[in-house]
């Protein structure tokens, strides 16, 4: 039937795509005395009106295009009966049901208060009156046109657009006998006119990678069997209970038996690694960022998906799984998160809307140079909001005990990484980005109170002041700091040639100057064995036996020295090449003695940290520590005592000369017998053996002679 001129205009800018108020002219309205439905279904061969009870109301009439009209006798309710090339299809209109999101909802979300924005907006199975189907919202405040589509109906934009709620700059539909498992996406028509489809920024489920599209996420309803470990976590990360950290890639931590291309998924990730993590005497496994990310090669660390598990390992289902198996072994779990910068990909967040929505407009303000990536524009709400959201639902909705937050520096300084000329500064002419620092406070406060026990760690390499310190008190308001100014001059000082350490001393002993001024984590990480930076064993001088030597004296000193300890997979091994993210650790060369022996010294330093609160209960506290011998650059020696309250005191004393130091004269904390707990030079380790026969005499004004093996370090503990 040829279409009256009044419906001519509709019918275009439906076919077209670009109709900009489809629930004001799709589905059932009042015209005159009568009800009328229309519904568009491009390329159907006739729709009829059915009853729920599947009764023919009546026939629609086509009026070109795809448009179908027909009369609504008694406002009653109706399904579409749609008749395909392919068959019969039928559904409750989209078009009849009424909004989705409350004024609540939208206020807090505007405000960026939403903390349960992942429960809300993004695609959620519901029933609404009485009808199964899957509610969809997504903000895309300068769009001209926003769609739904999947393969429910064939990619086609011009099937289900979206209702604007126009205050909120929000998009929603809600489409019936749609469930969880899904695939969809949402098709932008940009307000610079482009068209293109986007993965939902909330999606809590996608596509394993390469395909980008989301999934429709079941509701969380996984149930926890770790109570015991949610109510002891506050005392388990306090500053002064031992942490020591795994830090793992999920994807090359290890690869299923013939195939080195595969992941394990959560399950068998779990069974391997858990027992593991646990017999090594590691207390928490810290995953590289495992939100969902495009390129593998990123290590997680471009993520798209704020919200979801990244496929590649399985469902939201089976990573609470994971979780809740890592606490029933006592190991915490930090997820390494990212909320500094995003990846440019077309499907993602950039130029979400036809606008720079997410990210700033200006590129020295919303450009990372270094990283190619887009930079979050904190200063809007509604992003910090989205954030601020997503860092809750991973701690609230997956029991995650903490979040390293990456590249904190980057977020801090509006001149990081950029030359004069090539950046804007803050309001007042500074440096300091005070939209992000807000952002991060607010954040740390949210967590503190919404999250008990829950830890957050910053990588932050600068000095900025208080990056553990309380909001309260002025600070950022993390619970602990990379100390990255310890690892870059220990690394420095190890990997010098031994010939050479005694005009640099002080790069071990620096750290000390200020290890009580944040609370701090030890980090040995990914990135210090990574492009063309060699391995942790590689950095060590010498011929085969002192690189050993010199990396079981480092490691030593690290699980001695105040601070959290964390180190990256396959450092426990000595593996010798660098990481690669496509290939396992070499796990084989455990099958060598000093390889074998470097993982025990790790098990045994891991124990000895755990059982002596000497060595963590005064991690934060300068009272813990004390010089005994700190400034012998010429023997290149190091003595110091380690103090808990109540505690017997532990000395620990380090060589870093290849000449073992017989009659080493120190003063001791007290006389009395000083039992050897451990030797890095021991031969279990793959030392010579070289010690005190198993205890140390000191007078009874604390005057003791002892032996420092090569390239060594000795752990002595007064007898009580």
């Amino acid at each position: 039937m040829n279409a009256p001129n009044t419906l001519k205009m509709p019918i275009t800018a439906l076919h077209e795509g670009r109709h900009d108020d489809p629930f004001g002219f799709l589905g059932p309205h009042n015209v005159g005395e009568e009800t009328v439905v229309r519904t568009f279904q491009p390329g159907a061969e006739g729709v009829d009106l059915l009853s729920r009870d599947g009764k023919k109301i009546a026939a629609m009439e086509e009026y070109g295009g795809g448009l179908f009209i027909a009369s609504l006798p008694d406002k009653t309710d109706y399904v579409l009966n749609i008749h395909w090339p392919g068959g019969a299809y039928e559904t409750e209109d989209p078009y009849s049901f009424g909004a989705i999101l409350g004024e609540l909802d939208l206020y807090l979300f505007g405000e960026g208060r939403h903390w349960d924005l992942a429960r809300n907006f993004g695609a959620h199975a519901r029933v609404t009156d009485g009808v199964e189907g899957v509610a969809f919202s997504v903000w895309a405040p300068n769009a001209r046109r926003v769609s739904v589509v999947g393969d429910f109906n064939s990619w086609d934009g011009r099937r289900h657009p979206m209702r604007r709620l126009h205050g909120a700059g929000v998009w929603e539909i809600f489409i019936p006998r749609l469930g969880p498992g899904t695939r969809y996406k949402y098709e932008v028509v940009g307000a610079d006119g482009s068209v293109i489809q986007k993965a939902d920024p909330l999606a809590r489920q996608t596509e394993p990678p390469p395909a980008t599209g989301s999934i429709v996420a079941a509701a969380p309803d996984y149930s926890w069997t770790d109570d015991d470990w949610m109510a002891e976590r506050a005392a388990r990360q306090r500053a002064d209970a031992p942490m020591s950290i795994y830090e793992v890639h999920a994807s090359s931590w290890l690869r299923p038996e013939g195939d080195p291309e595969g992941h394990f998924g959560w399950r068998a990730l779990a069974e391997r690694l858990i027992p593991y993590c646990a017999d090594m005497g590691f207390t928490h496994v810290e995953l590289l960022p495992i939100m969902e990310h495009p390129f593998g090669g990123s290590w997680g660390y471009q993520p798209l998906s704020q919200f979801a598990p990244s496929a590649r390992y399985g469902t939201p289902e089976g990573f609470a799984a994971f979780v809740d198996a890592c606490h029933r072994s006592g190991i915490g779990v930090i997820l390494d998160w990212v909320p500094a910068h995003f990846p440019t990909d077309p499907h993602g967040l950039a130029h979400f809307d036809g606008t720079h929505l997410y990210e700033h407009a200006d590129p020295r303000e919303g450009f990372h140079q270094d990283w190619n990536t887009l930079i979050y524009n904190m200063g809007r709400k509604e992003v910090s909001g989205f954030l601020l959201a997503s860092a809750l639902w991973w701690l609230e909705t997956f029991h995650v005990d903490g979040l390293r937050v990456d590249a904190v520096a980057s977020m801090l300084y509006r001149d990081y990484s950029r030359n004069a000329g090539e950046w804007v500064p803050n309001i007042h002419g500074g440096r300091e980005n005070l939209e992000s620092v807000a952002f991060l406070k607010q954040m740390n406060t949210l967590v503190a109170e919404r999250c008990p026990g829950a830890v957050t760690i910053a990588e932050e390499s600068t000095a900025w002041p208080g990056v553990s310190a309380p909001v309260s008190e002025g600070g950022l308001g993390f619970s602990y700091k990379w100390n990255m100014g310890w690892m870059h001059d220990s690394l420095q000082y190890a990997e010098r040639d031994p010939l050479y350490r005694s005009w640099h001393h002080g790069e071990l002993t620096f750290g000390l100057v200020y290890a009580f001024s944040e609370r701090f984590v030890l980090p040995i990480s990914h990135d210090e064995v990574v492009h063309g930076k060699g391995s942790l064993i590689g950095k060590m001088p010498g011929d085969h036996w002192c690189k050993f030597a010199n990396l079981r004296a480092y490691l030593s000193f690290m699980w001695t020295h105040p601070g959290k300890k964390l180190l990256f997979m396959g450092c426990e091994i000595a593996q010798e090449r660098e990481w690669n993210h496509d290939t396992e650790i070499n796990w084989d060369l455990l099958d060598r003695p000093e390889h074998a022996a470097v993982q025990r010294l790790v098990r045994d330093l891991n124990a000895l940290y755990a059982e002596e609160p000497a060595f963590h209960a005064g991690d934060a506290d300068p009272a813990g520590f004390e010089w005994l011998v700190g400034d012998d650059n010429q023997n290149s020696v190091f003595v110091y005592a380690r103090r808990a309250p109540g505690e017997p005191a532990m000395v620990v004393a380090l060589n870093m000369a290849p000449d073992p130091r017989f009659g080493y004269e120190v003063k001791m904390p007290h006389g009395g017998i000083w039992r050897e707990v451990l030797n890095s030079d021991a031969s279990v380790y793959g030392g010579a053996n070289i010690g005190n026969g198993g205890s140390v005499h000191a007078t009874e004004d604390g005057r003791a002679e002892m032996v420092i093996p090569p390239l060594g370090a000795i752990i002595l503990r007064a007898e009580e």
